[in-house]
């Protein structure tokens, strides 16, 4: 959630408006705002009227009671009308604050997806092999989409035989990776309530994109929702918790199914893996220091490269325009591979800073050493391996000239056993 605060500072709402904000959305909540601590201070004042009556109809005599008690009585009921009016007020200012982005940081170029700023461009674009994807997921028996299409629907896929064990050796060698970069390895719930979407930031702005699971109570749409990434539950790990400075950063490695709905997708990459509706990933997330969490998402940035680079895979960092930020991401790096089949970069990871709009609705803070009171940590997430976009790249890169043969990349090896996939008899 924004912070309300700053929202007169110019260059708060400039951010702001760089993401596509309208400008009558932030006034709405400025308003709201306004009027809500306008009724509080009602409130507090008629609260404290109160107190004083009751203390002057204890002091005062038996026969000049009755009056103080109904001037009191009629204290009572204005308390309990603006309550009423507060109550309203304030779920006005909540849906208002909840629906405006993070305010994308100075050095975020304006534009949307297409005028993000290339970076850098590591290893060298290799020319289309003998069969894309999944032509060779098809070949080698490693994918099988037209039965789970069959039995699912669009975007759904079968991983067979030596894709499994891939997939396997993927998560196991990440998940090192990170545990050595002093990440808490975590299998979190996939299934959250909505307001462990809202603390993420998820909702109510990617709603379109999740799967409720449940019958509607109380209003909400669904009693649990299916995450689309480890982030949302690794977000509420510390909801409403004080964390001691010097514990910061404490970095979390979430493995979990992933779930999305693909909304606004329709035709688009219907083929093979790059894009389905259920998927693994291993997925980082980082409480840390406001003073410290650009180089945190530097830190993020730099493992998420070199376990690009250790698979073998040609890459780009591109920071991304403010248009194509996610709401709560203040900044976010995208790390797309070469895909040979279709000659240009498709995002492989990505990492983003979301400062400390998701803590403020988490309201996860951490106490300083040395002065009073607490402060919002920042939070940082970054994808370390999306595991079936993985293979696919891996699939296009380390296929034999001929198509026949998959080979698999030399730091997977120990963890899947095998070295080659071929293609079997009468295949």
């Amino acid at each position: 959630m924004i912070d309300l605060k700053r929202l007169a500072e110019p260059g708060y709402r400039q951010g702001i408006a760089k993401k596509g904000c309208p400008p009558e959305m932030v006034d709405a909540a400025v308003a709201a705002d306004a009027e809500c601590r306008a009724l509080r201070a009602q409130v507090e004042e008629l609260r404290a009227r109160q107190n004083a009556a009751s203390r002057e109809i204890g002091a005062a005599d038996p026969r000049e009671r009755p009056a103080l008690i109904a001037a009191a009585g009629g204290l009572r009921d204005q308390l309990a009308t603006l309550g009423v009016a507060l109550a309203a007020a304030e779920a006005r200012l909540a849906n208002a604050a909840q629906r405006i982005p993070n305010p994308a940081h100075p050095s975020v170029r304006s534009g949307g997806e297409d005028d993000g700023e290339v970076i850098r461009v590591v290893g060298v674009a290799g020319a289309p092999r003998p069969l894309d994807h999944a032509e060779l997921g098809e070949a080698l028996g490693l994918v099988d989409v037209e039965r789970a299409v069959r039995l699912s629907g669009s975007r759904f896929a079968y991983l067979m035989r030596e894709a499994v064990m891939l997939e396997l050796a993927l998560v196991s060698w990440v998940m090192g990776r990170l545990v050595d970069e002093g990440f808490v390895p975590v299998i979190p719930p996939v299934l959250v309530r909505e307001e462990t979407m809202e603390a993420a930031g998820f909702f109510p702005t990617e709603r379109a994109q999740v799967y409720g699971v449940g019958s509607a109570t109380e209003g909400a749409l669904a009693e649990l929702y299916l995450v689309g990434t480890a982030e949302v539950p690794l977000a509420g790990l510390h909801v409403e918790e004080i964390l001691a400075e010097g514990d910061l950063p404490l970095r979390y490695g979430g493995f979990s199914t992933c779930f999305r709905r693909e909304a606004g997708t329709y035709g688009k990459d219907t083929r093979g893996l790059f894009r389905v509706h259920q998927f693994d990933k291993v997925e980082m997330f980082s409480y840390a220091h406001p003073e410290r969490s650009d180089a945190e998402h530097e830190a993020l940035l730099a493992l998420e490269e070199s376990i690009l680079t250790d698979l073998g895979l040609p890459y780009r960092v591109v920071a991304m325009a403010a248009g194509d930020l996610a709401a709560p991401a203040a900044r976010k790096y995208d790390l797309e591979v070469w895909l040979p089949s279709e000659g240009r970069f498709r995002e492989a990871t990505s990492c983003s800073n979301y400062t400390d709009f998701a803590a403020r609705r988490a309201r996860t803070r951490y106490r300083p050493s040395a002065g009073d009171g607490t402060r919002l940590v920042h939070t940082l997430n970054g994808t370390a391996c999306a595991v079936g976009r993985t293979l696919l790249f891996i699939f296009e890169h380390w296929q034999e000239p001929d198509g026949a043969a998959l080979v698999v990349p030399p730091v997977l090896r120990p963890f899947c056993g095998f070295e080659r996939v071929a293609r079997r008899a009468g295949d």
